[in-house]
């Protein structure tokens, strides 16, 4: 399923891109009025979405959505109601426009039903290994000597975990007032994760997850999840599912999120709630 989702993905960013061409085209050629313009509006809504998330540090959006397939369906009229004997006008606009941000927001977006007794509240942390920045191996022992963020993100490609990491580097002050460690994790090459690093200038602390081996222990990873294409750029086929967890001194976990939705991500306040509520580095 997961491959058929990645396929599907980067289909679909080419559809947008080509109706936004292809329609920019026929509305140079026979103006304003052409019907082609569904196929344009129902292509640059979706596409400013995207290019929103990849340009502005958006962690989260809503859950349905429900606006994109709306205006997709508008869009949908035009074509429908200026040349309805020109299928092709009105068949294009709906499957930019309507059944695309469908599936993409019902189908896509989620992952299912996330049960996973192994990172519940009050469990230990299982022990995995990671490797870090510098390229020197590390174990989550090593890792869990006091209270510790641990955030498994897909990588640099995907824009939602990189605003979820620019939020906690904006409130890194907070989390170290409560001796909170904060390491990052991603299956990506320690080239992507150093560059990554770079960006911040927190000490938060990135490691790559060298073949998924912690991802697969944790039971949360996603075979098959990049978006086709991106492996030519480096990256794995198989990523993990947004996590976040945090452990207090030993290992035990005293809060998990797994969220079911890639697009819904806990904010840097529910760690910090989490933490005092457990009694855990509280600050005056």
């Amino acid at each position: 399923m997961n491959r058929l989702k990645s396929v599907f993905i980067s289909l679909y960013m080419t559809l947008l891109a080509a109706g936004i061409f292809y329609s920019a085209f026929r509305i140079a050629i026979e103006g304003p009025t052409t019907p082609w313009m569904g196929l344009a509006i129902a292509s640059i809504v979706p596409g400013a979405f995207f290019m929103r998330l990849f340009l502005a540090p958006v962690a989260r959006t809503s859950e349905r959505l429900s606006w994109m397939p709306l205006m997709g369906f508008i869009a949908a009229c035009i074509p429908a109601t200026l040349a309805p004997n020109q299928p092709w006008a009105l068949i294009s606009a709906l499957i930019n426009g309507v059944l695309g941000p469908a599936l993409y927001i019902r189908w896509y977006s989620r992952f299912g039903t996330r049960d996973n007794a192994t990172l519940a509240t009050g469990k230990r942390l299982p022990r995995f290994d990671l490797v870090d920045a510098s390229g020197r191996r590390v174990t989550s022992k090593d890792l869990s000597k006091g209270t510790t963020l641990w955030l498994f993100f897909r990588g640099n490609w995907c824009p939602l975990c990189m605003a979820q990491i620019q939020e906690i580097a904006w409130d890194y002050q907070e989390l170290a007032a409560r001796g909170v460690r904060v390491c990052l994790i991603s299956p990506q090459s320690e080239k992507n994760t150093q560059k990554l690093a770079k960006q911040f200038d927190v000490p938060m602390e990135f490691f790559t997850d060298p073949n998924n081996a912690a991802a697969t222990a944790l039971g949360i990873l996603a075979k098959g999840g990049l978006p086709a294409g991106l492996q030519a750029l480096g990256y794995d086929s198989d990523v993990p599912m947004p996590t976040a967890l945090i452990t207090r001194a030993g290992g035990e976990i005293i809060y998990s999120d797994l969220t079911e939705n890639y697009r819904l991500r806990p904010e840097p306040q529910a760690f910090m709630a989490a933490i005092d509520a457990a009694g855990l580095g509280n600050v005056s």
